[in-house]
């Protein structure tokens, strides 16, 4: 049938167009659409008709008329390479297209054949849209920009991925149990924890793994292989994810802001834990006493506080821990290979990233001002909590007590007070000390040093409060007014 006697027996309506719709209607026993389809202008509406006459009668018949004739030395190979040296071939594919386009796509998947050669790098692609994602990989090209925050993106399904962070968005339920994700291949993986089909077994230790990806990914920990590298310093990763994450650090960007106050966060996770401390929301009951906690990790540290757990133990001495973190503060204490050493005084780090900072001390370089006062920082994290002086705003609150802190550190500090917990040892005497900088004044004791000198005198002072206290004696002044006797 030509195109012109199709065209005459499609029944278009010629009334004025609609601006919300345009409603094709076919005459009856010659219906090419099974279902109404509608157009927002007449243009669309005629493209359609044009691609129901050639390629839709087709699909509605389900005719495929395009076969795959590709045979293969191994059915397994379907969908990978030829045996080359035999010559062997005795599996053929059987598939079949409605669209001849549709083959020509399956054969380059099959064949491995790419066309589409990378003019930067020796990578090649079966599909010119594959060449076009790869490239913004050496072009930096980001076009899909996200409109809650900063973030961007190269590939479109990346950028549809993260705008569920911001929705909440989960359509995706499983069935057995009531977890439901935000994509599709999360749940498909969830799925197979019901299954509990674990087929990748590790070779080097008795892991077994529902996916062959994260058997790979596994296999990296036993060779130690970390092949994402920062450009910025020399940490490298295991996975890339990782990396993006700890990129973070060096631009300072925060993606997730709390809709109810102006902080934000640059892990999402932070983002929620933080919404919590608005809602009050304690959902962690500890079950040996009546207290309960926003986050799990903060009951399980508290349980050890009644158990005396301390399972973090120091190789190099005797100490142990009950929190990871106190663990790897203590072990700086030790000597060890500090790889980045300072050109201008004697001070080595084990990151290239903590010589950067360190390196500003002997610049003098602050180009983080204050807008409220003359103060200015070299980091922007000391510029953002001496803002909080300004505010008032104490948002760390001790749950044992009625004491806040502007800082974290602060609050983590004063924590050891209740648990009595003493970390830091004095090198030159038996006593030990809960916070860091009352082990700097008592050092002090030891080696005389007075760092803090008064201004108006001589005298000096090997702790800030002395001298504080010191200059009050020259502020006094003493008003005499004689006494009359009658």
């Amino acid at each position: 049938m030509s195109e012109m006697n199709l065209k005459e027996e499609i029944e278009v309506i010629e009334e004025p167009i609609n601006i919300q719709s345009v409603e094709m209607k076919l005459e009856e026993g010659n219906e090419l659409c099974e279902r109404p389809i509608y157009f927002t202008g007449k243009s669309y509406l005629v493209n359609h008709d044009k691609l129901v006459i050639i390629e839709h009668p087709i699909t509605q018949k389900e005719e495929k008329p395009f076969q795959c004739n590709l045979e293969f030395s191994n059915k397994s190979h379907i969908k990978g390479p030829t045996r080359t040296h035999t010559g062997e071939k005795a599996y053929q594919c059987d598939k079949t297209f409605s669209l001849n386009g549709n083959l020509i796509m399956h054969q380059k998947i099959q064949t491995g054949e790419k066309l589409y050669q990378c003019s930067q790098c020796e990578k090649a692609f079966s599909l010119n849209g594959n060449l076009i994602n790869h490239q913004r990989t050496h072009t930096g090209e980001k076009p899909y920009q996200c409109s809650q925050c900063v973030k961007a993106f190269s590939l479109k399904g990346n950028f549809v991925r993260h705008q569920k962070t911001h929705t909440g968005e989960k359509p995706y339920q499983c069935s057995p149990c009531d977890k439901a994700f935000s994509l599709k291949h999360d749940l498909i993986r969830h799925q197979k924890t019901h299954t509990i089909e674990k087929r990748y077994q590790c070779r080097k230790c008795e892991k077994a793994f529902s996916l062959k990806n994260d058997l790979i990914r596994h296999k990296k920990t036993h060779t130690g292989e970390k092949p994402y590298q920062c450009r910025q310093c020399e940490k490298a990763f295991l996975l890339n994810s990782h990396l993006n994450r700890y990129h973070r650090i060096h631009t300072g960007e925060k993606p997730y802001p709390c809709s109810q106050c102006n902080k934000a966060f640059s892990l999402s996770g932070n983002l929620i834990m933080h919404q919590k401390t608005h809602t009050g929301e304690k959902p962690y009951q500890c079950s040996q006493c009546e207290k309960a906690f926003s986050l799990n990790g903060n009951l399980i540290r508290h349980q050890k506080t009644h158990t005396g757990e301390k399972p973090y133990q120091c190789s190099q001495c005797d100490k142990a821990f009950s929190v990871k973190y106190e663990l790897i503060r203590h072990q700086k204490t030790h000597p060890g290979e500090k790889l980045y050493q300072c050109s201008q005084c004697e001070k080595a780090y084990l990151q290239n990233c903590s010589l950067k900072v360190h390196q500003k001390t002997h610049t003098g370089e602050k180009p983080y001002q204050c807008s409220q006062c003359d103060k200015a920082f070299s980091l922007k994290g000391s510029l953002i909590s001496h803002q909080k002086t300004h505010t008032g705003e104490k948002p760390y609150k001790c749950s044992q007590c009625k004491k806040a802190f502007s800082q974290k550190h602060g609050i983590i500090e004063h924590q050891k007070t209740h648990t009595e917990e003493k970390p830091y040892q004095c090198s030159q005497c038996d006593k030990a000390f809960a916070q860091k900088n009352v082990l700097i004044y008592h050092q002090r004791t030891h080696s005389g040093e007075k760092t803090y000198q008064c201004n108006q005198c001589d005298k000096t002072f090997s702790q800030k409060s002395y001298l504080k206290k010191h200059q009050r004696t020259h502020q006094r002044t003493y008003t005499w007014e004689p006494y009359l006797l009658n």
